[in-house]
This record gives C-alpha cells, structure tokens and sequence, in this order.
C-alpha cells in the first residue's frame, strides 16, 4: 500500500485527538474514495451523453432552460430531504 502525508491545521490536529477512537487513516482514505468517485461520475456523465442517439442528444438540447431550472431544483430539493434524513437518523457529535 502506497503512503501520502497530509499538512492539517493545528485546530483540527487538536480536534481529531479528541476523537482518539476514530481512525482517521480510514476516514482520510474514504474521503479521498469519495472525491474520486465524484470525478469519475462527471466523466461517466460526459461519457453517457456520447452514447445517447443523436434525436436524444437533440432533444437535451432543445430543452428550455426552464425544464432544466425545474430539474435543478427537484434535485436539490430531494438532496435537502436526503441530508435531513441522515441527521435525523445519524447520532450527533460529541461536544
């Protein structure tokens, strides 16, 4: 397994040792898997869009802005829905 060395800030140095029971190196690595997935999904997207017949690639772009501002915004919102769910359900921090 490869190494990196990370600089962190001294307040967030002192905040991971009041977790001692959390292992950072893991959280460290999930993060990083997280924003290569988020990478990977926009080339996947890009990727997606190629595939798709022509008349469909035509039709995305025939779309007003207003289905694409509507769509925005149902997303958005499921996100909201989402995120309040997992702190609802998740247990807070410890202060």
């Amino acid at each position: 397994m490869a190494h990196i060395t990370l600089s962190i800030s001294d307040e967030i140095y002192r905040e991971i040792k009041s977790y001692p029971q959390i292992k950072w190196s893991e959280a460290a690595r999930e993060g990083i898997r997280k924003q290569l997935s988020q990478l990977k999904g926009v080339i996947s997207g890009k990727e997606l869009l190629k595939r798709l017949s022509p008349e469909t690639q035509k039709a995305l772009l025939e779309l007003p802005d207003s289905k694409w501002i509507e769509g925005y915004n149902k997303m958005k919102e499921g996100e909201k829905r989402r995120l309040k769910l997992l702190t609802q359900v998740l247990p807070s921090k410890k202060k």
